[in-house]
């Protein structure tokens, strides 16, 4: 297997996000975490408190011979509301925002370039307020966080749906 590279993406509850990128051909592996905050490894209550600062972050392992960055982004905007601030559904508070944390300046303007590209084709109704910042420390979120939503019945609901759509295989 090819050199596996990693992105950082905050786009409300981590579980679905999670859940979503899991079925992406080309991802190696995925956990849910906490980034973007001014407090050093929070746990889900300090987070949900709304006083850390930090996103509800997955970070994701991909294969680059697969998937590139850049389709991932695509994923990313796909799959959830980048246009609403702080919030993912009825879940409220900065730690649900949108924001993609970079990890080198490739990533940066790949990411800069995909939001300018979806802006000029009006993509959405509203402006895209996702965030594009410099990656701080990844904490990872407790155990029973991690792979939450793919354990529990397919009836349990957590938030409105992202999209109809799901990720090609």
């Amino acid at each position: 297997m090819a050199k596996t590279r990693i992105a950082l993406f905050a786009a409300g509850c981590f579980w679905g996000v999670q859940a979503y990128f899991d079925q992406v051909p080309g991802v190696v592996s995925t956990e849910v975490g906490y980034s973007g905050g001014h407090i050093p490894d929070p746990t889900y209550e300090q987070v949900i408190s709304h006083t850390t600062g930090h996103a509800e972050t997955t970070k994701i392992e991909f294969d680059p011979t697969i998937i590139s960055y850049h389709d991932l982004l695509e994923h990313f905007f796909r799959m959830h509301d980048p246009t609403t601030p702080n919030q993912d559904g009825p879940n409220i508070g900065e730690n649900y925002r949108s924001a993609i944390f970079y990890l080198d300046d490739g990533q940066k303007i790949e990411a800069e370039r995909v939001t300018d590209e979806l802006t000029q084709k009006k993509k959405f109704k509203a402006p895209i307020i996702t965030e594009v910042t410099k990656s701080g420390p990844f904490y990872p979120a407790e155990t029973y966080h991690q792979k939450l939503r793919a354990s529990l019945p397919a009836t349990r609901v957590f938030s409105r749906p992202r999209t109809t759509r799901t990720p090609a295989r």
